[in-house]
């Protein structure tokens, strides 16, 4: 046996049939072995000595040949990467980014060469096929990746089921919004048979925990999901279904040569900290384009969650009006229906209304087309490119700063170039996008500077349809930093301080979390806009407290660090904006949960605001000094929450 020492990366040639190539992470706890075995090219994955993932096949089927199998060791290259760059919208604001960067070359039976690229940093990978032009053949179609994912059967998972295609409300879904399934084995199919949605958890015993995703999905290609498992623990690359887009467009991504795949993501750590804490799903990436535009983030009021459609008129939006005044806010979202129920015309008066109280505007839109059902105006504009422009020209001209864009039809391709599409012309005229009723972000923040925000979560609008998911709010909620807000912005549009979920606050669904959760998860959540669920009545009806907290709660921040938790059970983080520390807590379980906390950000003799849940579970506010910040005690009551601010 020859081993060759190559910097970073060793290449080890073992026989005739099998090439074995390993990089490792800076810190050299984690390690990649890349094989051709038999013919097949495989990767494994370890963590401080211990197999996270064993081997798991490499390759793709393609309409110009098969790189799965039949497949030669042709080279390598290898190199660092040592990255600084900025970020304004995601968990923090300044990130630097080191990795080692391996490229190893293949060959399929027809001689066609091609790139496996993986760039391994501490706690986190992320690969990608690049692929060159082949003479005269200057595009290729990816019938099917065979990428896996291939577990130990000790695994345990935290998954989202993806949905049937074309079902639910006018047949708008798959939208990421079904219900997470917790502490389930490996091997367990999906409830719908079809895979599992973007972000993925899973807990590999006692030996560490692995989110897997995607990052840099772009017009060039669908959107990927999980499949069911295969053989045991084996999870592979899923295409989208044939049924979405309401049958339109190919499940088989498409682009020119030479191109590249988009990049897998897994991030691994003994604990949740490296989970929470990932910023792999951006450091990979590059901006697509620059923006003249200086677009600034900040907390918005939207009458739609609890007055709903009714609430679409000139007179109950001056009322959200003047509560974003009020609060200090800098945005007002108008939903569904305003195009009828207010007009264009009328508009430009509510807008100037809004300005001149210091509040400027989002506007709700359909993303319409031939996919869904849809009868909610505006329609039949964000898809046609024409009709966009003229429409985004006129939103210019009024001052609107964003607009949300909703009813999305899938992940395939020529979804995902629509999504592009919005973006990148909404900047031309100065707007912020969000998209709801959508799939999950994959590295949009890094890509595309007017983006901010999606959904793609079971959000708060459930909570007002069915008292099943208010009953379920809290387990809820203490899955989302550890999965779905670990990878993107999440607009969760939450918050409440009605305690029943209505427009009177005396009927509908009843909220089973305590004001100082809601307070908490307006840290918990991370979304650069923030379109909270408060209403008029709550400046009366509610604390003062409460309301003191969500006039100065930020929605950008510098650091993110997570303190304590278990998916579904607990959850505390801390989030810095600029000098200040936010650190909050909630918990989903059905006995008060004791904890003693370290927190390093904390000073001995530094004065601390603590909010908590009284006996009465009514929020009260607290200051005390810190005597030991390796020693905090403190005490979260089922469905409540702390907050400390320093």
């Amino acid at each position: 046996m020859k081993k060759y020492i190559l910097g970073i990366c060793a290449f080890i040639c073992t026989s005739a049939l099998a090439q074995e190539v390993v990089v490792m992470s800076p810190d050299t706890h984690l390690k990649v072995n890349i094989v051709v075995k038999n013919g097949s090219p495989f990767y494994s994955v370890n963590y401080k000595n211990k197999l996270i993932l064993k081997e798991s096949q490499l390759g793709f089927v393609a309409n110009v040949g098969d790189f799965s199998q039949n497949i030669s060791y042709v080279g390598q290259h290898s190199s660092s990467i040592d990255k600084i760059y900025k970020q304004d919208r995601i968990k923090c604001s300044q990130m630097h980014y080191r990795a080692n960067k391996l490229t190893v070359t293949l060959e399929n039976a027809l001689q066609q060469k091609y790139n496996v690229v993986f760039c391994v940093s501490n706690n986190n990978i992320a690969f990608r096929y690049e692929i060159p032009r082949y003479a005269e053949t200057g595009s290729i179609v990816l019938e099917k990746e065979v990428t896996g994912f291939n577990f130990p059967i000790s695994t345990t998972t935290f998954l989202c089921p993806q949905s049937d295609a074309m079902v639910g409300w006018k047949r708008t879904k798959p939208s990421y919004e079904e219900e997470y399934k917790t502490d389930i084995p490996v091997g367990i199919c999906s409830q719908y048979g079809h895979g599992y949605t973007f972000p993925c958890l899973f807990r590999v015993g006692d030996d560490g925990w692995v989110l897997i995703s995607e990052t840099g999905v772009d017009g060039n290609y669908c959107g990927s999901h999980l499949s069911d498992a295969k053989e045991g623990g084996l999870y592979t690359i899923a295409f989208p279904m044939d049924e979405e887009n309401n049958g339109n467009g190919t499940v088989a991504p498409a682009f020119a040569l030479p191109g590249s795949t988009p990049w897998r993501t897994i991030t691994i750590g003994e604990t949740l900290k490296p989970i929470v804490e990932t910023t792999v799903i951006w450091d990979v990436l590059e901006p697509l384009y620059e923006t003249e535009h200086d677009y600034q983030m900040g907390r918005g009021t939207w009458s739609w969650i609890l007055w709903q459609d009714g609430s679409i008129n000139y007179d109950d939006q001056v009322s959200y009006v003047n509560l974003a005044a009020a609060m200090g806010y800098e945005y007002v979202l108008i939903d569904n229906w305003w195009d009828t129920r207010i007009g264009h015309e009328r508009m430009e008066s509510l807008i100037d209304y809004a300005q001149n109280k210091g509040v400027d505007v989002f506007l709700w839109y359909s993303s319409s087309g031939y996919w869904n059902d849809i009868e909610q105006g505006p329609i039949n504009l964000m898809d046609n490119p024409i009709a966009r422009k003229h429409e985004m020209k006129w939103l210019q001209e009024q001052g609107v700063k964003g607009i949300k864009v909703d009813f999305f039809g899938g992940d395939k391709q020529e979804t995902i170039r629509l999504y592009e599409a919005i973006l990148s012309d909404a900047d031309d005229y100065g707007l912020m996008v969000i998209f709801h009723g959508c799939t999950v972000p994959r590295g949009w923040e890094r890509m595309y500077p007017n983006y901010v925000g999606s959904e793609a979560v079971l959000a708060s609008e459930n909570l007002v349809f069915n008292q099943h998911f208010c009953d379920e709010e809290a387990f809820n909620a203490c899955l989302h930093p550890f999965i779905r807000n670990a990878v993107g912005c999440m607009e969760f549009g939450g918050t409440f301080l009605n305690k029943r979920l209505n427009r009177g606050n005396n009927g509908g669904t009843t909220r089973k979390t305590t004001d100082v959760f809601q307070l908490a998860t307006a840290v918990l959540f991370q979304n650069p806009i923030q379109n909270y669920a408060l209403a008029p009545n709550n400046l009366t009806d509610s604390p003062q407290v409460c309301l003191d907290f969500m006039r100065q709660v930020p929605t950008t921040w510098n650091e993110t660090r997570f303190i304590d938790g278990y998916p579904g059970k607990y959850v505390v983080i801390a989030r810095r904006h600029n000098d200040k520390w936010y650190i909050v807590g909630i918990n989903a379980q059905k006995k008060a949960l004791n904890l003693q906390l370290n927190l390093p950000m904390l000073l001995k003799g530094d004065n601390v605001i603590y909010y908590k849940d009284n006996e009465k579970m009514q929020p009260v506010k607290e200051a005390f000094v810190v005597e030991n910040p390796e020693s905090i005690n403190i005490v979260i009551h089922p469905g409540g929450g702390v907050i400390l601010v320093k």
